[in-house]
């Protein structure tokens, strides 16, 4: 059995017959670790308690939204998330990925497409690390550790999701060049890159209000305009 079916899956809808054909077909295919929430509060709870290891979350829950419970989430915990919403609209999606969501998927779904989408987010956050340690590097006044996925400066400590992890890497890797948002988008959302560019500006937004002074006017974080991103040298 591979590792990721023993991950702890957090399932939050308020319709208790789409939690359990969503448990059924993951139980299928092989997953057992599976925790459900009707609303925000009980879903924060099991994530104190339970520390989860992702996140399936419905967008309308009956004592908030999905959205805030991300926002809440992210305090506690990086853990990648996927919204399930029947609000399908490109400003929701949008949101949704901004505020660092994996994957965003709308209602009517096909059950086997979620489960190849959570498996294929699981593979891509645990999949098993060389014995090479991620890098750790100055930015400014920000030092970003990749290996335990945050960023430290003079506001304290912020976790880094899944993808602004990714990211980060790939502009790492070629720090001082440029990375065309092509590469960026191939680095994070692999052969299904297709139609994610802006999804991809709203997460390096996300990254330069955690590693920027003044995110509006970046110096390290720098857009190549028409062709991508470049993560400067240190000075």
């Amino acid at each position: 059995m591979n590792d990721w079916k023993w991950k702890k899956i957090l399932l939050v809808d308020d319709e208790p017959e789409i939690r359990q054909m969503i448990d059924d077909f993951l139980r299928k295919d092989g997953f057992t670790r599976i925790y459900h929430a009707a609303n925000c509060q009980e879903a924060l709870a099991l994530c104190r308690s339970q520390k989860p290891d992702i996140a399936i979350l419905d967008v309308m829950l009956p004592d908030g939204d999905g959205f805030a419970l991300l926002s809440s989430i992210r305090r506690i915990s990086p853990m990648p998330v996927l919204f399930l919403s029947a609000r399908g609209e490109d400003e929701d999606r949008l949101l949704g990925l901004g505020l660092g969501a994996d994957d965003y998927i709308v209602k009517p779904f096909l059950p086997r497409e979620l489960v190849l989408r959570l498996s294929a987010v699981l593979r891509r956050v645990y999949a098993p690390q060389t014995e090479e340690r991620l890098p750790v590097f100055r930015i400014g006044d920000y030092t970003v550790d990749l290996g335990s996925a945050a960023v430290r400066g003079p506001g304290g400590e912020q976790p880094l999701t899944a993808k602004e992890l990714a990211l980060l890497l790939k502009l790492y890797e070629n720090r001082g060049r440029i990375v065309t948002s092509d590469a960026l988008c191939q680095a994070v959302w692999g052969d299904d890159d297709d139609g994610y560019e802006n999804t991809l500006m709203v997460h390096i937004r996300r990254i330069r209000e955690k590693i920027e002074a003044e995110p509006s006017t970046p110096r390290y974080l720098l857009t190549v305009r028409g062709l991508g991103y470049k993560l400067a040298k240190e000075e």
